[in-house]
């Protein structure tokens, strides 16, 4: 390889070689091949293994920082005249050549075939889906929407097509919250079985081709395990589980977004506290049941109507996510109510979407401290964040 051809291709491995320190979460390999008319092609293979890289040539194996891959590439390639070299992280591959004395670059983002035919799911749902089978099937299996011959289960539909809507609500925001910024750091508060993290992150980085972090938080010991071990057999190293209260958790990073899938009663609220405690910058949440307000609220003039039973438990939803989204307008979020998912999958089909526009809003506040006065109701949510 000629002196003025090792210097263009060694600038333009440099700048692969810090994408490979920055991006080590999603690396998933780099591979090199040295061709010459004179010899046989040499090829390198780069992994990683146990957080380590791992530099493969023939029967050689090395563990190495990405600082020392330069030296060890062209120390290799110094006797052969051309090479190429293809870089793969989750959602992006590099592939670079040199031809004629030049160095080519080429970017693509990582097409999955969809190697099955669309199956009716999307045609009885009558939308287009975001998270898309034959893309992202290896996800779909490893959280349990698809099966092993690549079909929607039938008793998966209800919750594909739940994580899916998520996602589309929460699409314009979370560009908005990656605008700029190199990563963008998520919480998932009572996450369960952690189906909107794994998605999202799919999402976020795969589709958008955004860095992202995830965090997901829940007092039960044994779905934290069961997500640590779906996210270790999807190579997802941008996700951490622990097992912890919402209010005992203290971050170690900015939190940019907060979201909850059908916290049960007051859990919802935990998620919305942490949320504005950590003064992330949006909180999307589903509520799930709704028990608080319904023991504790009286208002006289609707006494003939809320004497049914019935009646009074669905004003109490409605009056319960209504005061959520008040004390988030009063602690300067933009809300937005809507309706998430047909009621047909779930009647629990409301999401919260509150966006961080500036400081505390004295005029909400006073419209909540009314209510509060008028239906004698004391929310935990305004105790956990202390209005």
């Amino acid at each position: 390889m000629n002196a003025a051809l090792e210097k263009k291709l060694e600038n333009v491995l440099g700048t692969i070689i810090v994408k490979l320190e920055e991006n080590l979460d999603f690396f998933k390999s780099l591979d090199i091949e040295f061709t010459s008319k004179l010899q046989k092609p040499s090829k390198l293979e780069i992994r990683l293994a146990n957080d380590k890289l791992v530099y493969k040539l023939g029967k050689t194996k090395l563990e190495m920082e990405p600082q020392k891959l330069s030296k060890l590439i062209f120390e290799q390639g110094k006797a052969f005249d051309e090479c190429s070299i293809q870089y793969v992280e989750r959602g992006t591959s590099i592939t670079i050549w040199t031809e004629k004395g030049n160095v080519k670059i080429k970017y693509n983002e990582t097409q999955i075939q969809d190697n099955i035919p669309h199956d009716d799911v999307s045609a009885r749902s009558n939308r287009e889906y975001l998270v898309k089978v034959g893309e992202a099937d290896e996800l779909l299996r490893e959280i349990g929407i698809l099966s092993a011959q690549n079909k929607i289960k039938n008793d998966m539909i209800r919750k594909y097509n739940q994580i899916d809507r998520f996602v589309e609500l929460t699409e314009g925001i979370i560009k908005q919250l990656a605008e700029g910024k190199e990563s963008i750091t998520v919480l998932d508060c009572a996450c369960g079985k952690s189906y909107l993290s794994f998605v999202l992150n799919y999402y976020i980085k795969e589709k958008l081709n955004k860095n992202c972090y995830f965090i997901g938080l829940d007092i039960s010991e044994q779905v934290i395990a069961s997500s640590k071990q779906m996210a270790s057999n999807l190579g997802y190293k941008n996700m951490e589980f622990l097992a912890v209260n919402i209010q005992n958790y203290m971050p170690a990073k900015k939190i940019d977004l907060v979201i909850s899938l059908h916290g049960c009663d007051i859990a919802t609220d935990m998620a919305i506290a942490a949320g504005i405690r950590y003064n992330a910058e949006a909180v999307v949440v589903i509520p799930c049941c709704q028990r608080e307000i319904l023991s504790q609220y009286q208002y006289q003039p609707l006494k003939e109507i809320t004497k049914h039973g019935i009646l009074k438990a669905r004003l109490a939803d409605v009056l319960t996510d209504g005061i959520r989204g008040i004390i988030l307008e009063s602690m300067g979020y933009e809300v937005s109510i809507v309706e998430y998912i047909s009621p047909l999958d779930t009647p629990k089909n409301l999401m919260i979407r509150a966006i961080k526009q500036g400081p505390k809003n004295r005029k909400a506040y006073e419209a909540y401290l009314e209510l509060k006065e008028s239906l004698g109701i004391e929310p935990t949510l305004a105790r956990l964040i202390n209005i």
